[in-house]
């Protein structure tokens, strides 16, 4: 499927009422006009069918030199964040170039059916070779036609903790990563965490690239490295281009500390992004009755202003067994165990898989304007709200211009 479109009629838009027309000019929106009913769609159109038409899915958070590697060579037992890093340091010593890539774009390809088109991937550096980095910079290029694919230069066995990482981040960097990563609460003391988080954020200013971190992926009410990594960001009015992914510690923070933490992060202005099935499977491991739900404070971080964002984190790897691509199961997910199912919630909800991964993403062009690029999903359901309740895989996706999925309406 891939044909070049003048037109998407019978559109919905979420914030307006009635039928639009959105008018295709090549590979950008031209005019966007209301429609008095519904209209026959042309050769060239695509017939949205009163279903809404929104930007474009964004993956914000995935492994894709991991996805698809869950079992091999053995499987996580305990169901832990450290036992699953244990499986993946033995599977990664048996990476290839062309094994990486493989299943990398298959994985893509399954994202794409989905509606797709944004990918921050996260990449293992703490391999001398640097195979899985060299092969997703490969995969990055093969890919543009259907995603934009943004890589995140990844310690996963942490920046002070693993001789010579830090050489292997400047490398990453130079060999094209876009993204500066780190995992503190993973290293070895709480010194070594602090030193690494400043040391990014220098690396990265002086780069001049964004940064993610895995950030207190853990349980722990000490681990705390949240407030030193929104500290720096606020030093060098770096904020809006620093995310910060987990932050799972903040679901077991007492709310003294959270009151004097927020003023930070709202002053900060870091993005952030959730993990929900992820998170509730790895964390909560080490809690008898009652046990932790493993999330951040996703409604709380959003009712301050804050940009969340919700992603995926692994299809079928060491960490999770499980994943499907689809993020409106990841949105339904999240929205239950953060205690979002009312109707405010639900029907600004589809920022969290769009808009707010776009921020993070720093994506330009990226919304349904006149002049920015002819990009989008085709939902459906009239309403937000239908959306989420049904969650049927995307009657089509467009970029720039050409159809890319199509379906039949169930």
């Amino acid at each position: 499927m891939d044909r070049q479109m003048t037109a998407i009629v019978n559109a919905r838009l979420q914030g307006r009422e009635g039928l639009h027309r959105l008018s295709i000019d090549g590979e950008h929106f031209a005019v966007f006009e209301p429609q008095s009913g519904e209209t026959e769609a042309g050769a060239t159109e695509i017939d949205a069918g009163s279903n809404l038409v929104i930007p474009p899915f964004v993956e914000p958070h995935i492994h894709l030199d991991a996805a698809m590697t869950a079992g091999e060579p053995r499987w996580n037992k305990s169901g832990t964040l450290f036992e699953g890093i244990e499986c993946w340091a033995e599977r990664k010593a048996m990476l290839t170039h062309e094994d990486v890539i493989a299943r990398a774009e298959a994985t893509l390809k399954l994202f794409s059916r989905h509606g797709i088109q944004y990918v921050r991937t996260h990449v293992d550096i703490t391999d001398p070779n640097l195979t899985a980095l060299r092969a997703l910079l490969e995969v990055r290029e093969r890919s543009r036609d259907f995603v934009d694919l943004q890589i995140v230069a990844f310690p996963q066995e942490g920046l002070w903790s693993y001789p010579g990482a830090c050489e292997l981040m400047e490398e990453a960097l130079k060999l094209g990563a876009d993204v500066v990563g780190g995992i503190p609460h993973f290293e070895f003391t709480r010194e070594y965490g602090v030193e690494s988080v400043k040391w990014l954020v220098d690396l990265a200013q002086r780069h001049d690239r964004l940064i993610d971190v895995h950030c207190d992926e853990i349980d722990d009410s000490e681990s705390r490295f949240l407030e030193v990594l929104a500290a720096e960001a606020l030093r060098y009015d770096y904020g809006a281009r620093v995310t910060a992914s987990h932050t799972c510690a903040m679901g077991s923070y007492n709310n003294a500390y959270c009151s004097r933490l927020f003023r930070l992060l709202e002053k900060s202005g870091l993005r952030f992004v959730s993990l929900p099935t992820e998170n509730l499977h790895l964390q909560g491991r080490f809690d008898g009755y009652p046990k932790r739900r493993g999330l951040t404070r996703v409604p709380e971080l959003l009712e301050s202003g804050l940009k969340v964002a919700f992603g995926q984190d692994s299809i079928c790897d060491p960490w999770y067994p499980l994943g499907n691509g689809n993020l409106l199961r990841t949105l339904d997910v999240g929205l239950h165990v953060g205690h979002m199912l009312g109707m405010e919630w639900i029907e600004n909800s589809l920022s969290l898989i769009t808009e707010n991964g776009a921020a993070a993403l720093e994506l330009e062009d990226y919304s349904l304007v006149p002049g920015h690029r002819a990009r989008c999903v085709i939902v459906q359901g009239e309403s937000p709200y239908e959306v989420l309740k049904w969650q049927l895989p995307v009657l089509a996706s467009i970029r720039d211009g050409r159809v890319m999925v199509q379906r039949r309406s169930e």
